[in-house]
Parts: structure tokens; sequence; C-alpha cells
């Protein structure tokens, strides 16, 4: 599997000769050139994962890419948009989607809390070969090859994502959702994902715009 990080939580997957991009949002950069996208997904509503300024270039330049997103967004966006539930399931190309999750991360009880779907991407041989929470720290009941990890939130404490990369105990690691700190603070968030991971974990960082192999 190739990923491509495009800052933030959007991430470019291709796998089984299928390309999906993940939450491309405000906070994110070089996504908008891309061609070929056999679909798009989107976590929730919030703009650091759906950038609605740039969104419709997007889709406009990949006619072929299905969309999906949370139910709340896909009334916002409109009916071009799939929306996906936990529990639902679908086929993209090569690759079988789990929608799961359900709620994003609570920010503070006084605020709503909306909805963010997960996506399990995986084949007949392993269900989760990648899986994106959005906002969420979601702990799926399958193994999961390569889990695309919040690493700093308003609504994230550093043991909480140290505790659910225990939880989850990926194969890989990599990081996202690091837009809302400092380049030069990365490396305090880095540094305890990587030192405190499950054994069988790798930590990886994506550079940002370049691909990897994992």
């Amino acid at each position: 599997m190739r990923l491509t990080h495009f800052g933030h939580s959007c991430v470019l997957a291709e796998l089984n000769d299928t390309t999906v991009l993940f939450d491309p949002g405000n906070f994110s950069h070089g996504f908008e050139g891309i061609t070929g996208l056999d679909a798009v997904m989107i976590t929730h509503q919030h703009p650091d994962h759906v950038d609605v300024a740039r969104l419709p270039a997007l889709v406009e330049n990949n006619p072929g890419a299905a969309l999906y997103c949370d139910p709340q967004t896909a009334t916002q966006l409109g009916d071009t948009w799939t929306p996906v539930r936990a529990g639902d399931e679908f086929d993209v190309g090569g690759i079988h989607v789990t929608g799961s999750g359900g709620m994003h991360a609570t920010i503070h009880p006084e605020l709503p809390t909306i909805d963010n779907t997960v996506y399990l991407l995986g084949d007949a041989e392993n269900p989760a070969r990648l899986m994106h929470p959005g906002d969420s720290l979601y702990v799926p009941d399958v193994e999961v090859d390569v889990l695309a990890l919040p690493a700093a939130a308003p609504w994230l404490k550093i043991w909480e994502a140290i505790d659910y990369l225990r939880a989850v105990a990926p194969r890989v690691a990599v990081p996202i959702h690091q837009a809302i700190i400092a380049n030069e603070a990365t490396g305090i968030f880095y540094g305890r994902y990587s030192e405190m991971a499950a054994e069988r974990t790798e930590f990886r960082v994506m550079p940002e715009e370049n691909s990897i192999e994992v």
C-alpha cells in the first residue's frame, strides 16, 4: 500500500489498484491537482476535514470518483454524496470498505456531538489494511494493519492518543491531524508515540506531499 500525506488529515491511499483520498480539508495542501481517483471519503463536516471551497474543483477533476461521507455532511454536500454509517459495507474497485464508529470525539460536554464515520479499507485477506478514524478514538474488533493516528487535537490528550495507539496495536501507525501544532512541536508528540507504542507497532512519519510504502 502506498500512502501520500497532503497535510493534516488528508491522505491518499493506493491499494489493490484503487485510489482513495481522505478528508481534503482547509489545513491540507497539494491535493488540488489530483486526478484519477476512485473515491473521495470524508469522515465529518469540520472544515479541516472538508474544504467546501476547494472540494468542487476536486470532484470536477475526478468525474469517475465515488463520493462518500458521514450522514450529516451528506445533507450539506448534496445528493451526489453517499452517506456512510457504522456497519455499512461496500466495494470500491479492488477495496472493500467498512463504515465504523459513528460519532466525533467529545470536544466539550456543552458542544453538540456530530457524526464521524471511521473508514476501514481492506480485502478478502484483511478487512482493515488501513483505518482512518477521522476525529475519533474508535477501536475496531478486527486487527488493523495501518492506522492513521490523530496526533494532536482540541479533543485529545497525549495519554489518550498513546492508549488508543496501544489498544489498536497496528503493524504501522502514521500520524495525521497535526496542523494545529507548530512544526517545531511535532517531535514532542511523535517521540512519545514512537517510544510508547505497542512492541509490534512501527511508528512512521509521512513527509508531506510525498509517498511511503507500508
